[in-house]
């Protein structure tokens, strides 16, 4: 046995007698699940774990009025498909609302392992485990409650499709205008937080007006989390329409990455940046693509866009973020800046990404000039 092994051990076990003390300090302890507190260990486990290897910071203390309320099931726990309940452990039979379903219908029939009672079909844990995993409890700062429960990835995935200059696009993201496609279409920018901002300073000045600990206050603190939530929702919902037309739309998608860290510093730009969501976006792009078996071009964010003609290639040193039009005197072709920085980044993507196979990124994969073998499909 190796010495990591011995030490691994030991914290395992000195959380197994700190918890057998902290039972006998708080007694509410004895009530909940033991399985759930265990899983709080292993977690704590594994976050020193990650720190000493230098995968992440050291754990932070967690303080009860500013921690995240979540608690994770093990085992023991049971789906009930007919009456759409689930039961957990120590709190029994609780209503639920299934928004999605947990594996497609095909597996259901085939694989899984269901008893009926009373002619209701009842999932278990205990009987799936090779596809059931933990369910985990948590509730927002608005005060709702979410059951997430983690399967095994078993969808299969299309093949990647193969695609052309006239089957993809490229995409520039920005702040006044969201998006810019390189077909000339625009979609603005729905600034919801900006829409928002005026409540949400209003009900923040309810919160710091009241006494701290009050059930006023905990009321003002809701409130303000549900507007919160309430942003949050109108950026996923319009994020989540615009991916999905782009990746159903278009065989491959070019974008350019961006240092959004570097830009939220400057306070100027910060609000807005944060209220456009980019690297949300590109996220909800890059899985959706992989449903649908279509390919994600990225090209870096030094690469020549907004400033270069996409007609001749004049560069414009003197383009501002205030120019939203510039007409190039080489070849006296007027721009819009976002339409043709989504051009430039299109042919960029044609030129450098798949003619040359200079580093660039494609399905998830690094292309290389010495290596274009990405599992990606070829340009025609």
């Amino acid at each position: 046995m190796s010495v990591f092994s011995i030490i691994n051990f030991f914290i395992l076990n000195l959380f197994y007698i700190v918890s057998l003390v902290l039972k006998d300090i708080y007694p509410w302890l004895k009530k909940v699940n033991s399985q759930s507190l265990q899983q709080a260990n292993k977690n704590l486990d594994n976050a020193y774990q990650r720190f000493f290897k230098g995968l992440g910071d050291y754990p932070a203390e967690k303080l009860k009025k500013k921690q995240h309320f979540s608690f994770q099931v093990p085992q023991h726990y049971k789906i009930n498909l007919t009456t759409s309940e689930i039961f957990l452990p120590i709190i029994g039979w609780i209503k639920i609302n299934i928004h999605r379903p947990l594996f497609e219908p095909e597996f259901f029939e085939t694989n899984l392992k269901t008893t009926t009672i009373n002619n209701e079909i009842i999932v278990e844990k205990d009987l799936n485990s090779e596809f059931l995993r933990t369910a985990t409890v948590s509730r927002t700062s608005a005060g709702r409650y979410y059951i997430s429960i983690l399967t095994e990835d078993l969808n299969k995935y299309p093949v990647t499709q193969q695609y052309s200059e006239s089957t993809m696009v490229g995409v520039d993201v920005g702040i006044k205008t969201f998006a810019a496609i390189s077909t000339g279409e625009i979609i603005e920018n729905p600034r919801f937080l900006k829409k928002s901002i005026k409540k949400l300073k209003m009900l923040q000045k309810r919160v710091s007006r009241k006494v701290k600990g009050s059930k006023n206050r905990k009321k003002a603190v809701n409130k303000l989390a549900k507007q919160h939530q309430l942003v949050s929702n109108q950026k996923n919902n319009f994020q989540h329409k615009v991916s999905l037309s782009l990746i159903r739309e278009n065989q491959a998608v070019a974008i350019e990455t961006l240092n959004i860290k570097g830009m939220i510093k400057n306070h100027k730009l910060a609000q807005a940046v944060a209220d456009s969501a980019w690297y949300s976006f590109v996220t909800k792009l890059e899985y959706k693509a992989q449903w649908f078996g279509k390919t994600i071009l990225k090209i870096g964010m030094f690469e020549p866009s907004s400033k270069n003609c996409h007609v001749c290639g004049y560069h414009n040193s003197e383009l501002t973020l205030k120019d939203r039009e510039w007409l190039c005197p080489s070849c006296n072709t007027n721009h819009d800046r976002d339409i043709n920085a989504a051009i430039n980044i299109k042919q960029f993507a044609i030129n450098n990404l798949i003619t040359s196979g200079t580093e660039g990124r494609a399905c998830g994969v690094i292309l290389k000039r010495e290596s274009r073998e990405a599992g990606c499909p070829s340009f025609q």
